[in-house]
């Protein structure tokens, strides 16, 4: 993989920019956190060198200043939300990240449960989290909100909420996923504060879009990419650039709603310390780029996978074609279309060439590698073994998987567990080889070449089970498939 970002400088110049915010106010920032704080791998993809736990590693520079608050919303718990990633619903992912904070060493401080009218369900998680030993907070919905200004900067607003209890200079307010309210969270918390004399200050901590590179960057336009289905755009700051004469880009919702937190502000000190929103947040993430022309390809390799990940929720009809022709629009802008991406080309090729379902690889030295679906095998079984043969050296006519083992794999599958489908997967591709390796040597070489595909690409013209997205994905491949469902 090309390196386009430093990460070493990040995790410097980031640590010192959140210490100088926290010493602008008096040292109390109640610090709002918008993505995810670990396994940030849009930022990986989209700047190769930046790691998916960077903004942990940075945060971990400042772990004993660090109080972390968990944010939720009573409306989220009653509808059972479920995160699309990970399978769980929102108050499940409450634990699992109190938990990996933990883990690593963070002081979480307490739950609070936001947008609280009463809800049944709400009233259940608290009691389970009370008897787990977990502080727990309520925030109340607040008529108006975030409209009615004078109601909500009062004791009948904002005042009506329970004032969360912290010990730390940095309270990171973060939750399980968007719409949780963890603004709302850090206003009321300086509301709270200012009536107890203390001035404590907001800041957002948010990498996308990156504010110091340029509006159409690919960077930024992938991050549109990311966030078609929420209809976010990238504008030019205008209160920024009326404030300074300065470009700088954000998003849609947080200049349509600055005007408001302004308002709010105003009310709870006084004034606001903030001139724009850009100014708001304290993301040092564009200085970071040392190679741009990496860091610009990669993002639009990234929109392609966004555009095929898009298409295939609207061929399982979880997506309307809105967000396919947002995308595809934002091709435009790139001035990109499929083909840029070699693997897409390389496997439709393959597919015309043969008349079957095909996938292509592109490994670490941009070498491709190709492959086709056959009785035995389904294409992407296929190209993990021609990928592994290829990186250990082996020939591409030895066959590591003898075919009188194969079959009685296929008969199990049809005759017993009723499928129908007889070619392997690449689970079951995986496990064979494990078995071969005690006795085969180059089957025990094709196995260790595994770790070698992680942050490789992939594409298939048909649209791949389960089973095998999720084998790519513990590999670290980044796949892309057509979509195309096998019949």
């Amino acid at each position: 993989m090309k390196i386009g970002f430093d990460n070493e400088k990040y995790l410097k110049i980031q640590s010192e920019h959140i210490r100088e915010r926290i010493a602008q106010f008096n040292g109390k920032l109640y610090l709002e956190l918008g993505g995810k704080l670990f396994d940030d791998h849009h930022a990986s993809r989209v700047l190769p060198g930046f790691q998916p736990d960077s903004k942990l590693r940075m945060f971990s520079q400042l772990s004993d200043s660090i109080e972390i608050v968990i944010v939720i919303s009573a409306e989220d718990i009653e509808k059972n939300k479920v995160r699309a990633d990970l399978g769980i619903t929102y108050d499940e992912d409450v634990l699992r990240l109190r938990e990996e904070f933990m883990n690593r060493n963070f002081m979480v401080g307490s739950v609070c449960i936001t947008h609280y009218n009463g809800q049944r369900a709400a009233d259940a998680f608290r009691k389970r989290l009370e008897w787990l030993g977990i502080k727990t907070y309520v925030h109340y919905l607040i008529e108006g909100y975030p409209h009615n200004v004078n109601l909500i900067a009062s004791d009948e607003g904002f005042g009506k909420n329970d004032y969360i209890q912290t010990c730390r200079p940095l309270v990171i307010i973060t939750a399980p996923g968007p719409g949780s309210g963890k603004m709302a969270v850090c206003l009321s918390q300086l509301y709270g504060e200012n009536q107890r004399g203390i001035h404590a200050g907001y800041a957002k901590f948010e990498t996308f879009p990156v504010w110091s590179l340029p509006l159409k960057h690919p960077v930024n336009i992938a991050y549109e990419a990311a966030t078609a289905d929420l209809d976010d755009v990238n504008m030019i700051d205008p209160f920024h650039l009326e404030a300074y004469g300065k470009i700088a880009v954000n998003y849609n919702r947080d200049i349509e709603i600055f005007p408001v937190l302004n308002a709010l502000f105003e009310g709870i000190y006084g004034e606001n310390p903030y001139k724009s929103p850009t100014d708001m947040g304290v993301n040092m993430v564009g200085f970071c780029i040392s190679d741009d022309e990496v860091c610009c390809n990669a993002s639009k390799d990234e929109i392609i996978r966004r555009y095929y990940a898009a298409t295939n929720k609207l061929a399982n009809g979880a997506c309307n074609d809105s967000e396919v022709s947002k995308i595809q629009m934002l091709f435009n802008q790139a001035r990109i279309s499929t083909d840029f991406r070699r693997t897409t080309v390389a496997a439709k090729q393959q597919r015309e060439a043969c008349g079957h379902t095909s996938s292509a690889i592109e490994l670490e030295d941009g070498t491709i590698i190709t492959a086709h679906s056959s009785p035995l095998l389904g294409c992407s079984a296929a190209l993990i073994l021609n990928a592994t043969k290829y990186l250990a050296g082996i020939d591409h006519e030895i066959k590591l998987i003898p075919q009188s083992m194969i079959e009685p794999i296929q008969k199990t599958k049809i005759d017993y567990l009723g499928g129908r489908n007889p070619r392997l997967h690449t689970d079951e591709v995986l496990v064979a080889l494990s078995v071969l390796s005690q006795h085969d040597e180059n089957c025990r070489l094709a196995l260790e070449q595994l770790p070698k595909l992680r942050g490789c690409q992939v594409h298939c013209t048909v649209m791949l089970s389960e089973v095998d997205q999720k084998i790519f994905k513990k590999l670290g491949v980044g796949l892309t498939c057509e979509p195309y469902k096998k019949r």
